[in-house]
């Protein structure tokens, strides 16, 4: 998993080749502490097929209010740089993977 808190590093990544999950989060977020062990295993479940990225809105507070966050953790797929998934609050590892797979 990465961790970015540069703006340049992350418009880089997001309009890669590759999809990319964002998951923006809170340290102080309960919901998103328990999502830190669904991440992990995703990460291992899709390997190199798509980047996943975990954004701190406390750090990043532009791209956060960029895309509106006001929840946490809000998940946001990127491919190519387009959005083509976004949903906010905890969820399962396998749904998480379906988006990751339908957008490969």
């Amino acid at each position: 998993m990465e961790t970015t808190q540069s703006k340049t590093s992350f418009w880089e990544i997001i309009n890669s080749d590759k999809p990319v999950l964002v998951d923006f989060y809170a340290d102080w977020c309960g919901p998103c502490k328990m999502m830190a062990p669904v991440i992990d295993q995703l990460k291992t479940a899709v390997g190199d097929k798509a980047r996943i990225l975990k954004i701190n809105v406390d750090m990043a507070p532009a791209v956060s209010s960029q895309y509106s966050i006001s929840g946490v953790p809000t998940f946001i797929l990127f491919k190519k740089g387009n959005i083509v998934w976004r949903q906010s609050g905890a969820m399962g590892m396998d749904q998480l993977k379906r988006v990751i797979d339908a957008n490969i």
